[in-house]
């Protein structure tokens, strides 16, 4: 039996109460004084946004005209340095309503570009948002919403049909728009482009502009109707064909990504 140490009194004597934590085996370092951070290369930080919207059942894209160097009278995707106190989608939300009035709109980070010599002033680094909106109201003309005097105009673009672009910015929206074309093969984003109510044709015009292709018009609402995402109503639209059943996006619907599923090889399903 082990015996307890005891005083002269011959009381046990008590380890003493530990006021420090025990070491850590990897203590970290001491933080470095801030000014020593200025003996690196400096670089800066922007953001850059993807408009994406539908207009006369084409993909468009909205950019601004550059109003000053470098690349004055280009046109470019909107965006800007962001500021030390925001965060990239706050910095990112506030460059577009900046710019071009538009807000309230759902962002998704692309990508991060940081090529050494992509922009001519500094080392630049760029993260690219994307987000998709519907063609309405002052959307559709974003010059009468130009809030900074670095802007000469703002306007939308036809994918197919862009013009020469400033910085790298070819190479972003080439990106973006190859995101979009996998995000629609395999997730209902389509949908956000289109109103409450809408029929098949119109949802099929989305896909087919988004994929630059055409699609079997049978086969596609054979698929679309079969997936739980439409609900049909009670009213009809009238043409000069049959009249059309208007639809609505289900209430209760299957969560957004449709495993396996690719629209464009619908007529091999």
């Amino acid at each position: 039996m082990a015996s307890i140490a005891r005083s002269e009194k011959g009381s046990p004597v008590r380890d003493p109460v530990r006021t420090t934590p025990p070491p850590t085996p990897h203590a970290l370092p001491k933080r470095a004084d801030a000014s020593d951070i200025f003996d690196f290369p400096r670089s800066f930080v922007t953001v850059d946004t993807i408009l994406f919207t539908m207009q006369n059942s084409e993909l468009r894209v909205l950019l601004i005209r550059r109003g000053a160097d470098p690349y004055k009278d280009m046109w470019a995707i909107p965006g800007g340095f962001a500021n030390v106190d925001e965060s990239l989608e706050a910095a990112a939300e506030r460059k577009l309503k900046e710019e071009t009035g538009i807000g309230d709109v759902y962002l998704e980070q692309l990508f991060t570009y940081g090529e050494p010599d992509r922009d001519p002033r500094a080392r630049v680094i760029t993260v690219a948002y994307y987000a998709l909106v519907r063609s309405e109201g002052e959307r559709d003309d974003p010059r009468s919403s130009i809030r900074s005097s670095g802007i000469a105009d703002a306007q939308w673009f036809p994918m197919h049909s862009l013009p020469p672009l400033a910085f790298d910015h070819v190479d972003i929206l080439a990106y973006a728009h190859q995101r979009l074309k996998y995000k629609v093969e395999y997730t209902d984003i389509a949908f956000r482009f289109l109103p409450e109510l809408f029929t098949i044709s119109d949802l099929q015009t989305v896909y087919e502009a988004i994929l630059g292709e055409q699609l079997d018009k049978r086969n596609f609402r054979k698929k679309i109707t079969s997936l739980g995402f439409l609900e049909p109503t009670e009213k009809m639209r009238l043409g000069a064909h049959r009249p059309a059943r208007i639809y609505r996006r289900a209430k209760e619907r299957p969560k957004g990504t449709l495993p396996g599923f690719r629209w464009t090889k619908l007529e091999s399903v």
